[in-house]
């Protein structure tokens, strides 16, 4: 009796090399792992909070506390908007005081204004802490420290240098200076109305100059010096601020740790150059893999979402397109070598387009706002990995033979099970089939290799038929 051809799926090129999936998950964990250890926020000192919390869970109210955050990165809109906000309610909830613990390199100016300007229209003494051990308040770091009711320092931190930088390529000479004397202007102003150092300030704006804790404090450029929270709290206690005359009670007061949201911390975090380089390689990885092996569509939204995340960090990032166009280049290169077989050429070439993609992808004098070389050597290795181990085997299995329908029977064999003079019937994969030979009979229980079939009917031959006549004519 004949049978239809079977159709036998082979699936997609996931399928048809499984270790692809694994591969592609391991680096998309890794990815999520290395973003989450960004996310995590420091908290305050932990026997003052557990004190706090206690006396706060004794019935005492938000009013008469002092709330503690801890910021750390970047000055961006995401930490800039948290900050603001944040000032807001602790004065709407009556605290004592709001400290803000801080370890910046610097930031944009738009978003060091807004929290100067909330720290200066606070009704609440606002407190800006350079903590821990080892911290920094340099360039934006230092205006805020300036702005902020009370300025403190841990040791073993330190402050400046304040000059302003570019996050628009390199300026002229008169720019350049219309830059700086605004800057010198806005930083001697926030020190003199807070009864600070204004020299010291103009000078760290056109010289750089920077300080230590102890430096700053003996040179009146910050209030106080304390090595923890706690110190820091009593240190304070009963001192007057300038120029709003508020008088700060943080001596045994209760104390409320507060921190960003998991949103706004996302954000923060991708708001920095390497993770928006990240996000972007990420981006096009996936794309391209998905175009490389359609069906699943993991790697499509995978990659659609990395570069939506990449494209809201080159909204608050000074972006060169010439960057943009280099990575967009490197992916093109490796794309290419797939298809092209350059024995590497191609691959050199992007892994290189794409170093220089990340060298130029940002186009600021800032160093912390650069694509750091640890992370531009690391995604060249994992990219070129990628494309030699993961998308090479995709673009292989796509040049595999069809294997569905009939052309999966040619070339496969079975046996006579009714003599073929020339018709008769052979047996196949377990099942019975119509069959036809060209070249002499065929006889019950012979092997038989399929050559083609026409319609319903395999035509057939003896296995090695082909080979033993080509020995004879040679």
């Amino acid at each position: 009796m004949s049978r239809r051809p079977p159709t036998r799926r082979h699936g997609t090129a996931w399928s048809r090399n499984p270790a692809i999936l694994p591969v592609c998950v391991v680096v998309l964990v890794a990815t999520l792992l290395a973003v989450s250890s960004l996310l995590v926020v420091p908290t305050a000192d932990a026997a003052l909070l557990e004190a706090g919390s206690a006396a706060l869970a004794q019935g005492q109210t938000d009013a008469g506390a002092v709330w503690v955050t801890n910021v750390k990165g970047v000055i961006d809109p995401a930490l800039a908007g948290y900050l603001v906000d944040l000032m807001t309610r602790a004065a709407d909830a009556g605290a004592a005081a709001l400290v803000v613990e801080m370890d910046t390199p610097g930031g944009l100016d738009s978003s060091m204004r807004d929290i100067i300007q909330a720290e200066i229209d606070s009704p609440i003494p606002i407190v800006f802490y350079v903590h821990p051990q080892g911290a920094r308040a340099a360039s934006a770091g230092v205006y805020i420290l300036m702005g902020a009711d009370v300025a403190a320092m841990a040791p073993q931190t330190n402050l400046g240098a304040a000059t302003p930088v570019s996050l628009g390529g390199e300026m002229d000479a008169i720019m350049q200076a219309k830059v700086t004397n605004d800057a010198a202007a806005y930083i001697k102003g926030l020190a003199t109305t807070h009864g600070r150092n204004a020299a010291w300030a103009e000078r760290a704006v056109r010289e750089a100059v920077s300080l230590t804790a102890e430096d700053a404090e003996q040179q009146n450029v910050i209030e106080f010096v304390a090595p923890d929270l706690p110190s820091l709290l009593q240190a304070v206690d009963g001192y007057v601020t300038t120029p709003k005359n508020l008088t700060l009670h943080t001596a045994g007061a209760p104390v409320k740790e507060v921190s960003m949201s998991w949103v706004k911390r996302f954000l923060h975090a991708i708001a920095n150059p390497d993770i928006a380089y990240i996000l972007m390689t990420i981006g096009v990885l996936g794309i391209i893999m998905e175009f490389s092996s359609p069906g699943l569509g993991a790697s499509g939204v995978a990659g659609v979402i990395s570069l939506i995340l990449a494209f809201y960090s080159f909204q608050v990032l000074p972006v060169s397109l010439a960057g943009i166009a280099l990575i967009v280049l490197a992916m093109i290169l490796f794309v290419a070598e797939i298809k092209i077989q350059s024995h590497g050429i191609l691959g050199i070439g992007g892994t290189a387009a794409l170093i220089a993609g990340g060298l130029l992808l940002f186009d600021t004098s800032a160093p912390f706002l650069k694509v750091s070389w640890l992370v531009l050597v690391i995604a060249a290795l994992i990219v070129l990995a990628f494309f030699t181990l993961v998308i090479r085997k995709v673009a292989l299995a796509t040049r595999e033979p069809h294997a569905t329908g009939t052309e999966s029977l040619v070339g496969t064999t079975g046996v006579v099970i009714s003599s073929l003079r020339p018709l008769g019937q052979v047996r196949l994969h377990g099942e019975t089939w119509k069959a036809r030979t060209e070249a002499g009979d065929l006889l019950r229980d012979e092997p038989v290799e399929v050559l083609r079939i026409e319609g319903l009917t395999l035509v057939v031959r003896r296995p090695g038929e082909q080979e033993r006549a080509q020995e004879k004519q040679d």
